[in-house]
């Protein structure tokens, strides 16, 4: 059966839908550093598009190990951890082109990016704080405009935000980039602190397993910095933004 009669509805469990569906190839995303790929995956009769990165695809990285894919996986995973709900799911699977992550595509209004969705759309701000606290702890080097998308409101569900590209997170050595300084020196809600509190006792065992342990510590780094400061960063520097800034 194709791609093509299948239906696409609902799917319960996008975890493992990703996980034991087929993958199948549709094409190589443009404007990508990394080869990276638009797929189906294919599971049960019901087909979801999604986004394939495969470690055999990376390019070599002074500062970064191969294995970018892994540190995908482990966003979502920490995403998740700390109830933020900004990372699509995301697996670790093997794929037509070997060992990669497998995030489910996000269909999103993609005339819009960060500096147009904090304009235009303040019911998400609190969003793009839990967005802003995750590459603080993930140690984001770049968080693109781009990189935000928007669902926007319909059919009376809010609008959500997710973020993508989280390749280049983890470094054990500071490196936050990211365009999402609006909200410094605002406080961290108590909710969230009380999350973070525990990856100060321990990261969890399935984002530890997908990085070093010089990285697993760092995080604990900035999970302590974050609940003895109790506010979000600012930079005074001015040169924390990635570039280009979209």
């Amino acid at each position: 059966m194709s791609t093509t009669e299948l239906r696409v509805d609902s799917i319960d469990d996008p975890i493992q839908h990703l996980l034991r569906g087929e993958i199948e190839v549709e094409g190589r995303m443009p404007y990508s550093s990394n080869a990276t790929y638009l797929v189906h995956v294919v599971h049960e009769g019901l087909s979801h598009p999604a986004i394939y990165k495969p470690m055999s695809g990376e390019r070599p990285l002074w500062d970064f190990e191969p294995g970018l894919h892994r540190r995908e996986v482990a966003a979502y995973l920490l995403s998740e951890a700390l109830h933020l709900n900004v990372v699509p799911p995301t697996v670790l699977r093997d794929g037509p082109l070997g060992e990669g992550s497998v995030q489910w595509f996000i269909t999103a209004d993609h005339s819009e990016h960060y500096f147009t969705i904090f304009e235009s759309y303040p019911d998400v701000h609190d969003q793009l704080r839990a967005m802003a606290l995750l590459d603080i702890i993930s140690n984001n080097t770049d968080r693109k405009s781009g990189h935000c998308l928007i669902v926007p409101e319909r059919n009376g569900q809010p609008a959500q935000l997710w973020g993508i590209d989280h390749g280049l997170c983890f470094s054990p050595d500071y490196k936050l980039r990211t365009v999402i300084w609006e909200f410094g020196e605002d406080p961290i809600p108590d909710a969230w602190l009380g999350e973070i509190s525990k990856l100060c006792e321990q990261v969890p065992l399935d984002i530890a397993a997908l990085l070093d342990d010089d990285e697993i510590e760092a995080i604990q780094r900035r999970a302590d910095w974050c609940v003895k400061e109790r506010r979000f960063p600012t930079d005074p520097t001015g040169r924390r933004y990635p570039w280009p800034l979209v």
